[in-house]
C-alpha cells in the first residue's frame, strides 16, 4: 500500500513538473504576442480621445530649441536643422503619447537626443517638436487603427514644421532630419510641403531619413527631390534601414512589413518594391560594399549630456546595400550591442553606428550648399 502510494505521488509530481514546463514553453514561444497585447488600447481609434495639441510657439512643445531661437545671432551658424525624433512611447491605454509622457520623455533625452540629434549639432542650430506619435504597439500590428494613429501624428509634425518655418525659418537653408517613426513622417512632409514650394526646396540642404524604409522609385534622378547619389550634393533625400549580416528576421520585417505613403496619403504595404538604400560610409546610394576602415566614427551617447561630445570608436563596421537595406558588419566593440526591456529593444538603437560619418556628410552638404566653411558651434538648448 506505501509503495503504491508512493508511485502515485511520484506520478503526480511528474505530471505537474511536466505541466509546468508546458506553460514556460507556451509561455517563451508566444511571449512577444503576450508582451505586445499588453500594449494594445484595445479601442477603436475612432471613438479614442487622443491627448491635447502641443502649442508650437511655447518652449515646452520643442525638446530642442535655440535660445535665441527667433533672433539669430550673427555667431550662430547659417544653417537650421529641423529634426522628428523616433517612436518613444510603449503605448498601454494610448494609440498617441502626449508630449509630457514621462518614460516616453526619458528615453527622448537620454537616448534619442544624444545619439541621433547629436550628429547634427555641429551643423546648424537644432529644432526638434515634440509631438503625439503613435505608440510602438502600432509599429508590432498592421491593424487600419494603428495606420490611423500613425496618420494622427503626421498632423502635428506638420504644424511643427509650419510654426518653424513662419516664427524661426527667416529664409535660412535648413537640413531635414526624420528617424524611424520620425523619418516616415518626414517623408510625407517632402512630399506635400516641400517638394511643391519653390522657396521652401530652394533651401534644403538634405534630407536624412535614419533607419526609415521608403520606395526608390520615388527618388529617381528627374524626382522633384532626388536620392543623394554622391557626397556634397544639396536638396537631396538621404534614407537608409539597416540589418545586421545573418539577421533575416529584421530583414524580412524591414521589406515585408514596413508601411508607406501612397499617393493618397495612406499607409500601404511595401510590398515588392525596393526601399531606397544610402550608404553613410560612402555618402551615396551605391551597391558598393564599404570596408570598416571607412566607418569614421560609431558612438554610444547614451546617457550624455546634450552638446557633450561623445567618445568615438572607428572602423567598427563595414557596410553595403543589398536588395535595398544596409547590410552591417557586426559592431567590434560590447559598448555598440542591444540593451534594455523588449520594448527598449524593439525601438531605435541606444548608439549610432554612423554618428561621425553623418556628421561628416551633412557638414559637407551644408558647407556647399552656402559657399563656405562651417564653425563649430553650439546649435541649441534642451528645452521642456
Amino acid at each position: 500500500m506505501g509503495g503504491s502510494f508512493k508511485g502515485f505521488k511520484r506520478w503526480i509530481f511528474a505530471g505537474a513538473t511536466l505541466f509546468l514546463a508546458l506553460i514556460l514553453a507556451a509561455a517563451f514561444i508566444w511571449r512577444y504576442d503576450i508582451l505586445s497585447n499588453a500594449l494594445d488600447p484595445k479601442v477603436p481609434f475612432l471613438t479614442y480621445k487622443p491627448p491635447p495639441a502641443p502649442d508650437y510657439g511655447k518652449r515646452e512643445a520643442w525638446a530642442l530649441l535655440p535660445a535665441n531661437a527667433e533672433a539669430p545671432s550673427p555667431t550662430d551658424p547659417p544653417v537650421d536643422v529641423f529634426f522628428v525624433h523616433p517612436t518613444t512611447f510603449d503605448g498601454g491605454r494610448d494609440w498617441n503619447g502626449g508630449i509630457d509622457q514621462p518614460k516616453a520623455q526619458r528615453f527622448l533625452a537620454r537616448v534619442v537626443l544624444p545619439n541621433y540629434a547629436g550628429p547634427f549639432e555641429r551643423v546648424g542650430r537644432l529644432f526638434a517638436p515634440r509631438y503625439r506619435q503613435a505608440s510602438l504597439y502600432t509599429y508590432l500590428t498592421l491593424r487600419d487603427d494603428a495606420r490611423d494613429a500613425r496618420r494622427f501624428a503626421y498632423g502635428d509634425v506638420l504644424q511643427a514644421f509650419r510654426a518653424y518655418v513662419s516664427r524661426y525659418g527667416q529664409d535660412r537653408p535648413f537640413v531635414i532630419v526624420g528617424v524611424e517613426q520620425g523619418g516616415s513622417l518626414v517623408a510625407r512632409l517632402l512630399r506635400e510641403e516641400i517638394a511643391g514650394k519653390p522657396d521652401l526646396k530652394r533651401r534644403l540642404v538634405a534630407a536624412y531619413l535614419i533607419e526609415t524604409v521608403v520606395p526608390a522609385d520615388e527618388y529617381g534622378p528627374t524626382a522633384p527631390l532626388p536620392a543623394c547619389q554622391r557626397r556634397g550634393l544639396s536638396g537631396c533625400v538621404a534614407a537608409w534601414a539597416s540589418a545586421q549580416e545573418g539577421d533575416f528576421h529584421t530583414a524580412q520585417e524591414l521589406t515585408g512589413r514596413s508601411l508607406v505613403w501612397d499617393g493618397a496619403d495612406q499607409l500601404v504595404n511595401l510590398e515588392h518594391r525596393q526601399p531606397l538604400c544610402f550608404n553613410p560610409l560612402l555618402g551615396g546610394v551605391t551597391t558598393e560594399r564599404a570596408p570598416a576602415r571607412m566607418n569614421l566614427g560609431a558612438a554610444n551617447a547614451t546617457g550624455l549630456d546634450w552638446g557633450a561630445r561623445p567618445a568615438f570608436l572607428q572602423r567598427q563596421v563595414s557596410a553595403g546595400c543589398e536588395n535595398g537595406l544596409l547590410r552591417t558588419s557586426r559592431p567590434k566593440s560590447n559598448a555598440l550591442r542591444d540593451t534594455g526591456s523588449w520594448a527598449d529593444r524593439r525601438k531605435v538603437d541606444g548608439f549610432n553606428l554612423f554618428y561621425a560619418d553623418i556628421e561628416a556628410d551633412a557638414m559637407a552638404r551644408a558647407e556647399a550648399k552656402i559657399g563656405r566653411p562651417l564653425s563649430p558651434a553650439a546649435s541649441g538648448e534642451q528645452g521642456g
